[in-house]
């Protein structure tokens, strides 16, 4: 039975903290950017916890230790455990485990958070090809990680040990602006060998499937900023989402999100999670949320009313979607995007 393709975004007479029971919410950009919580954040994260909704954090970000990352969100105001972090790393070690012998030897190229995650599977880390491993696992290892590190991965691909990564993210934010990430180390590897790795993370079924394990959500909600691994990763599990505004994804970009990637609710930042959310309703040939209409033309959207600039996207999101069905919106948004700024 085929999936039916979202066309709009859906409204909540509930807060979506009573909806649903646990957040799953990415880090960077959501709750923090450049190691500083984001506006709202903390507060809104409090109240959310208060009523009772479970808090997870899910990250793609092989590099740091669950430990770690717990450590860094309680010193901004948000007391995290461990066992409230979930990595693509404890993601990509489950994958390793699950194909490897027990106790197995695994190539690591990349950080700690790589050499905890595995050996909480029971296996064990080596450094070298010549170390007879029986898997090569790649996550991201921070901006020093050695150049040979590649070498002594693809020395073990291209003898056929069975090759693992993290997470593919070409890009990864820094405080001095955008860096290659895990997947531009991958590149390396696989322009080296011809070989194709298996990835565990976002917005794959193994990072879904780590997170609904560790978390034991019934009702979960993946709240996120980028389309390519949050939303897509909600789409693929078949479970709910929630767009926020505060890290890499525009208004353009929303508008064009083809089905994997349109989000089931649109919100400025994490107050959202404490909020119903408006409905987008038909209406003659357009949308209407809130105060604005728009509609799609022949040749681009167009928008029309007054009020909440969330309210204008989110009935552009539901032109801009029906118009392009199972495809991507090509319309051109600029000057409805202008009227809302954004």
């Amino acid at each position: 039975m085929s999936r039916s393709v979202r066309t709009s975004p859906e409204g909540s007479e509930r807060p979506l903290h009573e909806a649903y029971d646990t957040a799953l919410l990415d880090l960077d950009g959501v709750v923090y950017a450049g190691g500083e919580a984001i506006a709202h954040a903390v507060d809104s994260l409090a109240d959310a916890r208060a009523e009772g909704m479970h808090l997870a954090y899910v990250t793609n970000n092989a590099l740091r230790t669950p430990d770690t990352v717990a450590g860094h969100l309680t010193e901004l105001g948000i007391p995290t455990g461990a066992d409230d972090v979930i990595t693509s790393a404890q993601a990509v070690a489950r994958l390793i485990s699950e194909q490897v012998p027990a106790g197995a030897r695994v190539l690591v190229i990349g950080g700690e958070g790589l050499r905890v995650a595995l050996r909480e599977r029971g296996l064990t880390p080596v450094e070298s090809a010549d170390d007879d491993p029986a898997a090569v696992v790649q996550g991201y290892g921070g901006p020093d990680l050695a150049w040979g590190r590649f070498a002594e991965a693809s020395y073990a691909v291209a003898r056929g040990v069975p090759w693992f990564a993290s997470n593919t993210d070409l890009t990864i934010p820094s405080g001095r602006g955008i860096a290659p990430g895990n997947g531009a180390a991958v590149e390396v590897v696989r322009i080296a060998t011809g070989a194709e790795p298996q990835v565990a993370g976002k917005p794959l079924p193994p990072m879904h499937k780590e997170t609904i394990l560790r978390t034991g959500a019934e009702r979960p909600l993946v709240v996120g900023d980028r389309l390519d691994t949050d939303i897509e990763g909600a789409y693929n599990g078949e479970v709910d989402s929630l767009l926020v505004l505060t890290g890499v994804t525009d208004g353009a970009q929303l508008l064009a999100a083809p089905p994997q990637h349109r989000p089931t609710y649109v919100d400025a930042d994490l107050r959202g999670l404490l909020t119903g959310q408006p409905e987008v309703a038909e209406e003659g040939d357009g949308f209407r949320c809130g105060g604005w209409t728009a509609t799609a033309g022949s040749e681009q959207l167009e928008l029309s009313g007054e009020g909440s600039a969330l309210d204008g996207l989110r009935a552009l999101c539901a032109a801009a979607w029906t118009a392009a069905g199972d495809g991507s919106c090509a319309l051109d948004a600029e000057k409805a995007l202008a009227r809302l700024g954004l």
